[in-house]
């Protein structure tokens, strides 16, 4: 995981709600609101000091509510420590109000002046980004949008306090276009928004600064887990040293039509390389050669029609995985078939989730592994819909079709119906042939460890990002699903 967001606190809380709550937070606290302003825009002076200390010309854009307000006191701290600040204001012949108001006044009486958006820019060092924070509710007007596009032709590294101007705090997306910051530094709580769907585009590198209220906030459940492979290593304990092949798991791979052996050699040898004992694929007969010449360790069963020496092998399993290159034939509608009719935990991925949402059904102790493509068959919607709200889109995936829901993307998500996790792992080096069906080989091969669908789905997802975080260290472009395969095995050896 990158090292800014493992300083992230794992409770996440939903930007709707931190707005919320705040002013309740304060009060109870029996802190003026204004005060909070403060030391919001301290903390954003400090992280300006702290990483950008050759800075002397700043640029700050605010807006007309708090998130300008946090905007004014940095340039007031900014001024007072010698930097030279030009404050743009939006609409700036209209007074301010409630606190903005306060902080705005306070900036003018040490001397501040205001400028209009509308002018010439000036060249800077650092571009401040105070226009609109959390206080985003549908999309974008025009005069807004033409601001943050001048902001993103600007060639100064771009803080964005809170988060940045354009992108909704909840779902993550653009509305329709975002500052794209070099950092943000957000307030309270993080926002689970901030870290999936279109968002690690815009926000840079992150930090949370909670103030006052964070700490009191932390108390309450969170809207969202930020999941980490250091909260699944207890899991990866070391093995007996008398243990065999068959304390270990025995997994099933279902999938591989014609052609497709690739697909299924990968999720087979990324169920071994995370611990399984024993491996077993089911594949349409002519890949057979392929898969074992590559791959001797994996076990192989091939078939061209489904019959009752597939339903042995099935029964043979731990935890089974169908779906890898496995096509949407009658072949294959058998195949998944015959995985349904098993009481064996099942990881469902590819194109058995396609025809899953031919034929819709429920089940608790499957995990369902859908791209956003797939999400949206699964759901009869758009991927546009589904990207547009991925928390509601993952929600929505596990109450109709049970078991636990693993929503891949940028910020994977997971949800079992009773709580969201995201895990802020992997990269585009991912964008490759091949890294989904990885991703069915862990986790049915966490599955046959003995994880819970919950657990094996989080600690399969880590392990596959932080894999591809490690094997993109050689490059993004140009990385094979099958470069990850060594990091798997590093990482599941804690």
């Amino acid at each position: 995981m990158r090292a800014d967001l493992a300083l992230i606190p794992s409770s996440l809380f939903h930007a709707d709600l931190i707005r919320q709550r705040e002013p309740e937070l304060a009060a109870a606290l029996d802190i003026p609101l204004y005060d909070v302003m403060e030391a919001a825009g301290k903390a954003a002076w400090e992280c300006v000091a702290e990483h950008w200390p050759e800075a002397t010309r700043l640029l700050v854009i605010c807006g007309r509510g708090n998130n300008g307000g946090d905007g004014y006191v940095l340039a007031r701290l900014a001024r007072a420590a010698g930097k030279q600040v030009t404050l743009l204001q939006a609409e700036p012949e209209r007074p301010l109000s409630g606190d903005a108001a306060t902080a705005q006044a306070a900036f003018l009486a040490e001397g501040g002046q205001l400028e209009s958006l509308a002018g010439n820019w000036p060249e800077v060092d650092l571009v401040v980004d105070g226009l609109l924070g959390t206080g985003l509710s549908g999309t974008l007007n025009a005069s807004m949008r033409v601001v943050i596009e001048r902001i993103n032709h600007q060639t100064a590294p771009v803080l964005a306090l809170d988060l940045p101007s354009g992108l909704s705090g909840q779902s993550g997306q653009a509305l329709p276009v975002a500052v794209e910051a070099t950092r943000t530094i957000t307030f309270v709580g993080t926002k689970p928004g901030l870290l999936t769907g279109a968002a690690p585009a815009y926000v840079g590198e992150l930090s949370l600064a909670p103030l006052q209220l964070g700490p009191e906030l932390a108390k309450e459940a969170p809207s969202v887990i930020k999941c980490a492979l250091d909260d699944y290593l207890p899991l990866l304990r070391p093995r007996r040293v008398d243990s065999h092949k068959g304390d270990h798991g025995k997994v099933v791979i279902l999938g591989g039509q014609a052609g497709m052996a690739g697909a299924v050699r990968l999720a087979g040898e990324a169920a071994l390389r995370s611990g399984a004992g024993l491996v077993a694929v089911v594949s349409w007969p002519e890949n057979l050669a392929q898969i074992q010449a590559g791959r001797p360790e994996l076990m192989t069963l091939g078939v061209d029609v489904v019959d009752m020496e597939v339903y042995a092998k099935l029964g043979w399993a731990n935890a089974i995985a169908v779906g890898p290159g496995m096509g949407q034939s009658d072949w294959a509608r058998h195949l998944l078939i015959g995985a349904t009719r098993s009481e064996r935990p099942l990881v469902v991925d590819a194109d058995a989730l396609n025809l899953l949402a031919r034929t819709p059904e429920k089940r608790d102790n499957w995990v369902l592994t859908p791209h956003p493509g797939e999400a949206a068959r699964l759901l009869g919607q758009t991927i546009e819909s589904v990207q547009d709200d991925r928390f509601a889109a993952v929600e929505a995936l596990q109450q109709r079709y049970g078991g636990v829901v693993v929503l891949k993307g940028a910020g994977t998500l997971i949800h079992d119906g009773k709580q969201c996790y995201l895990a802020p792992v992997g990269n585009p080096g991912l964008a490759t042939g091949g890294s989904g069906d990885l991703l069915s080989g862990i986790i049915a091969s966490l599955l046959a460890q003995g994880l819970s669908p919950l657990a094996a789905a989080c600690c399969g997802v880590c392990v596959h990002g932080e894999a591809a975080d490690a094997a993109a260290v050689e490059g993004q472009r140009g990385m094979l699903a099958s470069d990850l395969l060594p990091h798997i095995r590093h990482l599941v050896n804690p």
